[in-house]
């Protein structure tokens, strides 16, 4: 997926701009006891991470002042890439098909991230395509949640120049991702979006008034622009401000909170336990991709990095390989972290990569067979796109009327 939206947010650089915490609002209706304050880390500063909430914890009739129960919104999205990777599935995909089930979820294909660079203008509607069809495969429900394109709903990009004036340049500046993939380009290669993209990630999800986005232990960071142009919009355009031109006043935008998945937030490469899986990579073979065939998956294991150390453990910061390799192992056996270290504690790496073999081909298997199923069905791809993108377009337009309302705009 390249660089995933949302779920894989714009690496944001630790001078990035800090929220207050007087400025963060408590949300009501939850009580996690896995939420963690995160109070001395120095880009937090107040910054509350939401970590496995689990389906028992949201607002019921039993504890709330209505007796109608209104769920959370969560947003999350990838580029298109028409070949997800194992990175992607575990990191973000597979958390989403339980958070449909608790929350109200919007899922959408950010194509229009993916021409942030140079790209093939053949492939872009076909990886679209293929990678709402993998939504789908993977276990996303089209009758739980809005699957949709990012294009496909217009008030992103309107939303992204409106932000665009409020956002300073310094912010964009001190972007990581701008730095490093600019200087790998040159100047004379890069275009202006690669610069102002974080605008148009900001707008993804403040055009849902999103309460939790789903992201990596790694990626907080990447939320922070969204929080604090949230906030500064609030400030300038909100309260009394946009009570005077008509409108409801208080904030016109919600300010989100990341969700942290309790596993399989950070799937490491097969040929470096360092590096992230990434579609990115030069190698093939640093990745698994979820529409390879069986032997081409055995093939990748068998030649993965590996370490000479006796047995197998996690958690040992000399063994990066092992550690990724058990935690993709837990992942697509679905057992418990103590079981699989009781399983292969007496393992050697012969031994183990058969049965981390075997088991990413049952869990795989599955997901391939339904992709081909709904690749081949045009007609229904193209009516769950379409039916998620009105539904989205319903949330976004009353979001973007807001926000014109709130700046002064004469509309129509």
């Amino acid at each position: 997926m390249g660089r995933a939206i949302l779920s894989h947010f714009l690496i944001l650089s630790n001078s990035a701009p800090l929220l207050s915490s007087s400025s963060i609002s408590k949300l009501n209706g939850f009580a996690s006891k896995s939420v963690r304050i995160r109070q001395n880390s120095k880009y937090s500063n107040g910054f509350r991470c939401y970590c496995d909430v689990s389906p028992s914890q949201q607002t019921s009739p039993e504890n709330s002042p209505t007796s109608v129960t209104v769920k959370k919104r969560i947003v999350s999205g990838v580029q298109p890439t028409g070949s997800v990777h194992l990175g992607n599935y575990l990191g973000a995909i597979k958390n989403w098909i339980d958070l449909q089930n608790t929350y109200e979820t919007l899922f959408f294909i950010v194509d229009l991230h993916a021409i942030t660079l140079p790209y093939d203008t053949k492939e872009l509607s076909k990886a679209t395509r293929d990678t709402a069809a993998i939504y789908l495969a993977c276990g996303i429900d089209a009758s739980k949640a809005s699957v949709f394109v990012q294009s496909h709903v217009h008030a992103h990009v309107e939303l992204m120049w409106l932000l665009s004036s409020a956002t300073p340049i310094g912010w964009l500046n001190r972007m990581i991702q701008f730095k490093e993939k600019s200087r790998k380009a040159g100047d004379e290669n890069v275009g202006v979006a690669l610069l102002t993209y974080p605008v148009l990630m900001a707008s993804d999800i403040l055009l849902y008034q999103s309460d939790f986005v789903p992201v990596g232990e790694d990626q907080k960071q990447h939320l922070e622009l969204t929080r604090e142009l949230a906030e500064r919009v609030n400030y300038l355009y909100g309260g009394r401000k946009w009570k005077k031109l008509g409108g409801r006043g208080g904030s016109i935008f919600k300010v989100p909170e990341p969700l942290i998945p309790p596993a399989g937030a950070r799937v490491m490469s097969l040929t470096d336990g360092l590096s992230k899986m990434s579609k990115s990579a030069p190698s093939d073979q640093s990745r698994i991709n979820l529409l390879d065939p069986k032997d081409v998956i055995a093939n990748k294991i068998k030649r993965c990095k590996t370490d000479s150390f006796p047995a197998l453990e996690f958690d040992n910061p000399e063994r990066p390989e092992c550690n990724n390799l058990l935690s993709v192992y837990q992942l697509v056996s679905g057992k418990t972290k103590e079981d699989v270290a009781k399983e292969c504690q007496g393992l050697n790496w012969g031994s183990f990569k058969p049965l981390l073999t075997d088991a990413l081909i049952e869990h795989l298997y599955p997901i391939q067979v339904r992709y081909e199923e709904i690749h081949s069905d045009s007609a229904y791809l193209d009516s769950v796109l379409e039916e998620g993108a009105r539904k989205a377009s319903e949330i976004a337009d009353a979001t973007l009327k807001n926000v014109y309302q709130a700046m002064g705009f004469l509309r129509r």
